[in-house]
């Protein structure tokens, strides 16, 4: 039987292995031949797993003696900042060029728990810092819609690879719109749930209070049935959440749908275009649709843009040459031992963040930037909870731009940092948002629209996700 990878979802696959239409090897092969057949072009995979036989033949195992789970024998690509036991996990670093993982982060553990063949691992901008997977330093990820144009980032590799029919389903990282940006760049589905929802335990930390794993997906259903399997409390991640926080997801067809005022400023014509057309589907569909004011949202990059170098400066502090990663050889001492290590393995975007961290939380300048970006972020929490006492979701675009060319924006970090615009404020609220296809602009560049839900309510964003999908 030919498997169309076009078209097959987790359901379709459990499906047919189920049948015994075909086996678990047989579906994998079918992605490794897509692997083999485009990677040198794309430069998706960094690496393939060297257990990916043992995997296959566990997963087969479960459906042999009626053990499968729905994600059984299902191929995953997994973005290099995530730990895999055995397996190279470098977060696209000469920092960690030959770093292997000796544990499973819990995500991980737990799809594995649940029959996943993990694939490989996916290149990504250098410790998830960038907006294009430009910043690896293994070299750039092009786009499979369009290879002369960027896939997004920093998860530009795991959404690549499902739009490339390289693996069913990927896994990446969030910090500011890591996943839901290049979903949107890929024409596919990406997901971060609210803060805690999945532990992140294993996962190379950026921004501590910011980062979230989660599912790159063509459906929201096959996104929302990997989130599911990797949530839930985690005894080694204290800000995990408990099964007891989650409300239950609006019921009914009918929702109340917010857009933002004032916040459109720099978007693309034809992005605009097709946000409009989205929300004249959701009017027509009967779905009541308001213009609401939230002030805070347009200090939500800045606020970004100091409190995240301010976590990426402490967090990779422990990269110094001494405990493990890169080592530079030829110092004369201890000081230059650190600082030739820090030079030479971290690549200009991640020194760049960890300068303008250090810079921010410095004495004398830690309440001008620093703590004023925290008042301004609880504000807008409180704002943002506000507005989802009255309505379901916010709706805006997922970018500002349509996928732009390799090159275009390295020469300027400012217009490179505004892509995340319209992401970053769901990270700084810890809320859950979720990209989905939008539709084409004419140059037939893909277009996400984003829908943004309150805490713990990610059940009500993936249903009105999936509704409108699903709208003619």
């Amino acid at each position: 039987m030919s498997i169309n990878l076009e078209t097959i979802t987790i359901a379709d696959a459990h499906s047919a292995l189920s049948r015994g239409d075909y086996t678990v090897r047989e579906l994998v092969d079918a992605y490794l031949q897509e692997i083999d057949a485009r990677n040198d072009e794309l430069n998706i995979y960094l690496h393939l797993y060297t257990d990916i036989d043992e995997q296959v033949a566990r997963a087969q195992a479960m459906y042999d003696n009626g053990t499968a789970t729905a994600l059984s024998g299902v191929p995953m690509a997994v973005k290099a900042n995530l730990q895999v036991q055995g397996q190279v996990c470098n977060a696209s670093s000469l920092m960690l060029e030959h770093y292997t993982a000796v544990y499973d982060a819990t995500a991980i553990a737990r799809l594995r728990n649940a029959g996943v063949v993990f694939l490989g691992s996916t290149n990504m901008d250098e410790f998830a810092m960038g907006s294009s997977t430009e910043n690896s330093a293994f070299g750039v990820t092009k786009n499979p819609l369009d290879p002369t144009r960027v896939p997004g980032g920093s998860s530009g590799g795991s959404a690549a690879a499902v739009s490339a029919r390289m693996a069913l389903v990927a896994l990446g990282t969030d910090t500011g719109g890591s996943i839901r940006q290049p979903a949107s760049f890929n024409n596919i589905v990406g997901f971060k749930g609210s803060y805690g929802s999945v532990s992140r335990y294993g996962a190379a930390a950026m921004g501590s209070s910011l980062d979230q794993i989660g599912p790159l997906a063509r459906t929201v259903a096959d996104a929302r049935v990997v989130w599911e399997c990797m949530r839930g409390r985690d005894e080694y991640d204290m800000t995990s959440l408990s099964d007891d926080v989650w409300g239950q997801a609006s019921t009914g067809a009918h929702y109340r749908i917010a857009v933002p005022d004032n916040f459109l400023d720099g978007l693309d014509s034809e992005v605009e275009l097709r946000y409009t057309e989205a929300i004249d589907k959701l009017q027509q569909a009967g779905h009541t649709i308001e213009r609401v004011s939230i002030p805070s949202l347009e200090w939500s990059l800045p606020v970004y843009y100091v409190v995240m170098p301010a976590e990426v400066s402490s967090n990779l502090a422990r990269y110094d040459g001494i405990r493990y990663g890169y080592k530079a050889q030829e110092v004369n001492g201890l000081l230059e031992e650190y600082t030739k290590s820090r030079s030479e393995g971290f690549g200009s975007e991640v020194k760049r963040r960890i300068i303008l961290g250090t810079y921010v939380l410095s004495a004398g300048y830690a309440d001008e930037y620093y703590t004023r970006a925290l008042a301004l972020r609880e504000k807008m929490k409180q704002e943002l909870a506000r507005v989802f006492d009255d309505y379901d979701a916010i709706i805006t675009p997922t970018s500002p731009v349509p996928p732009f060319a390799i090159g275009e924006k390295t020469s300027d970090p400012m217009a490179m940092y505004l892509a995340d615009i319209y992401t970053v404020g769901a990270n700084i609220a810890g809320i859950p948002a979720i990209s989905v296809p939008g539709g084409k602009t004419s140059a037939d560049l893909p277009v996400g629209v984003q829908f943004i839900s309150g805490h713990a309510k990610d059940e009500t964003v993936l249903d009105i996700a999936e509704m409108f999908t699903n709208l003619e």
